[in-house]
């Protein structure tokens, strides 16, 4: 019999045929949900608790992908959510159908394929490889060595003007307390020859010349990697009298999204210096920061939009006590964001409606300039619908 390792808050998954192999599975609880190329078999099943993907795997390689998930979860690395591990699904424990691993769905997540194919990506390209980039120094600060980054290992997801990035693929993976540089650079140098490969393979089904192949893309995300790398690990040294300049090494951090852990000060030789160098936490300052003050969950990049709304609420309120904006902050909430995200749903239910709020208030902004006043949310909505609901500019190449 099957043995099933459930984490709390998730379904049974018993009533799933565990016994047979997922491609021959014709279950009423699955669903077709578009997915990017994997080299195992992923199927989706829905429950009251949400969606998941289900992925087949050899045993040894589902224990290590799912270990691999849970440690990073703490972390706050983006990373699919485990939600379980179902293993002894055949005799044979090395057999493809002997294991399977139970993430939760990421909601409107897709393929790096569908930026590929879609009309802006030469514009959206420098967005696709920030993100990536910052997904892989995300992993490495949290001492995780990947193994096997690639283009299809990671889902994407817009996050206001940006793409955010989620690790799917962790069976190849290890989390160690600290990476050294040899393993950082094996993991971009791997990377680097599996996006060109990816991208070979992308121009050979399209007819392409392999010439003509946007072979460079790794490199690419190789430079930006390193650049971002070392703005998060150089050490710098400031004249006792300017240490204001370590608060603003601090706030260029917190503009990038990162949380500072911890810093480290000493004494340079001739005692007129310090020399100082911070570590990192996760990439989710701004995140972080509107979970505590509303308790919505966004993206990082949304919350940065949203945080700025919320802002203007509460410097226009006239209530402007500690106290006062916590009030503030919740009326804020009840009255403005909620109303806002149902009347998006109720226009476009497949939207993200958070997504659709930075839209609208992108939206409202650009509109507002035009307008030479504040033309407000109700105005800047009726005329977002109007317009076909539009999402940021994208930027010219």
């Amino acid at each position: 019999m099957p043995e099933l390792k459930i984490r709390p808050g998730h379904p049974d998954f018993l009533d799933l045929p565990w016994d047979r192999s997922l491609l021959e599975w014709d279950h009423p609880r699955l669903v077709d949900i578009p997915k990017g190329i994997s080299r195992h078999t992923v199927r989706f099943v829905q429950y009251s608790e949400g969606v998941y993907a289900i992925k087949e795997l050899p045993r040894r390689a589902a224990r290590q992908d799912y270990g691999v998930l849970r440690g990073l979860e703490p972390k706050g690395t983006p990373s699919v959510v485990p939600a379980g591990l179902v293993e002894d699904r055949t005799d044979d424990h090395h057999a493809e159908e002997s294991a399977a691993l139970i993430t939760e769905y990421e909601s409107y997540s897709f393929s790096y394929r569908e930026i590929l194919a879609g009309p802006g990506f030469g514009p959206n390209r420098q967005k696709m490889l920030d993100a990536f980039a910052g997904l892989l120094v995300e992993l490495h600060v949290a001492g995780c060595f990947w193994g096997d980054c690639s283009l299809s290992n990671v889902l994407y997801r817009w996050d206001a003007a940006a793409i955010e990035t989620i690790m799917v693929d962790a069976e190849t993976a290890s989390i160690h307390d600290e990476l050294s540089d040899g393993q950082r650079m094996e993991d971009i140098e791997i990377m680097t020859m599996n996006v060109a490969g990816g991208m070979a393979d992308i121009a050979a089904s399209s007819g392409t010349e392999v010439d003509e192949a946007d072979l460079s893309l790794g490199v690419d995300i190789a430079d930006r990697y390193e650049s971002l790398w070392n703005e998060l690990n150089r050490t710098e040294t400031v004249p006792v009298d300017e240490q204001y300049r370590i608060t603003e090494r601090v706030r260029r951090l917190n503009a990038l999204g990162f949380d500072v852990d911890e810093m480290q000060l000493t004494e340079a030789p001739g005692g007129e210096d310090l020399r100082f160098k911070v570590t990192v936490a996760g990439r989710n300052y701004h995140r972080d920061r509107l979970m505590a003050l509303t308790g919505i969950e966004a993206g990082d990049f949304q919350a940065r939009h949203i945080l700025a709304d919320l802002y203007y609420y509460q410097a226009t309120s006239g209530n402007n006590t500690r106290s006062g904006k916590a009030v503030e902050a919740i009326k804020w909430r009840v009255s403005h964001f909620e109303p806002t995200l149902k009347a998006i749903s109720a226009v476009d239910a497949d939207l993200d409606p958070v997504q659709g709020y930075c839209d609208l208030l992108n939206h409202r902004y650009l509109k507002s300039a035009e307008a030479g006043r504040d033309i407000g949310t109700a105005a800047a909505f009726k005329s977002w619908v109007a317009e076909g609901r539009p999402g940021f500019p994208v930027p010219e190449t």
